[in-house]
């Protein structure tokens, strides 16, 4: 039975102490390879990562890591997997520049979110991307409600683009900030301009229940119209 804060055991897994000095040289030598691997990747290989991209550096990450302490982990064999692995980055690289259907389906398409100053359904069902999620993407673009944006896109490596209508175009639209947006309700208060708290539609509504004229829900939430300030 083995005693606890066996300290050769914890520090060195029973090693001897000038495994260390191994350690010091795996762990150069596989830099050194991942450096080299990411120079052959390109700039692009650096960038804003995609999904494939993000399983190739993992896959590099965990072939790097082994070798560098586990003294049953041989250097070579890791090197050929970065060989392995570089060489397919490449050959999906170059099928993704020849078939636009390949580079959708490894690549993913830009997507759009919102459209005229409201969801677009159809492409917020498709994607996992929450309503919560999305409205603090456009709070950070300092974005109080969705009149103001024109078009908004989902882009391939999962950033927000946002086009914005002119001060002048800014139109009613459901707000986004949370103290707002909570207030939403099955019942209008009063008279006035309230926008659909699912797709965003906004109407003129009579106190009382509506249904949304787009996306048929019950739950609405008064229009903002104030003009972005940056």
């Amino acid at each position: 039975m083995k005693e606890i804060f066996e300290w050769n055991r914890l520090f060195f897994n029973g090693l001897p102490e000038n495994f260390i000095l191994e350690v010091i040289f795996r762990s150069t030598v596989m830099f050194l390879i991942l450096l080299l691997t990411l120079k052959l990747a390109g700039k692009r290989g650096v960038k804003q990562l995609s999904v494939f991209e993000t399983v190739i550096i993992i896959a590099l990450g965990s072939a790097a890591g082994d070798p560098m302490f586990y003294e049953d982990v041989g250097i070579i064999p890791a090197a050929t997997v970065f060989l392995v692995i570089i060489s397919l980055y490449r050959s999906v690289t170059w099928l993704t520049g020849k078939s636009k259907k390949f580079e959708e389906f490894i690549e993913g398409k830009t997507e759009c979110f919102i459209q005229e100053g409201k969801f677009s359904i159809s492409t917020f069902k498709k994607e996992s991307l929450a309503q919560d999620e999305f409205f603090s993407e456009l709070r950070i673009k300092s974005i109080e409600h969705l009149g103001q944006v024109k078009n908004a896109f989902i882009e391939t490596s999962g950033e927000i683009s946002v086009f914005y209508y002119p001060d002048q175009e800014v139109k009613y639209g459901l707000p986004i900030l949370p103290s707002l947006f909570l207030k939403k309700n099955k019942t209008i208060p009063i008279n006035g301009v309230f926008a659909c708290a699912f797709c965003g539609h906004t109407e003129k509504q009579k106190a009382g229940t509506a249904k949304c004229n787009v996306c048929s829900k019950e739950e609405w939430v008064e229009a903002i119209k104030t003009i972005r300030t940056t």
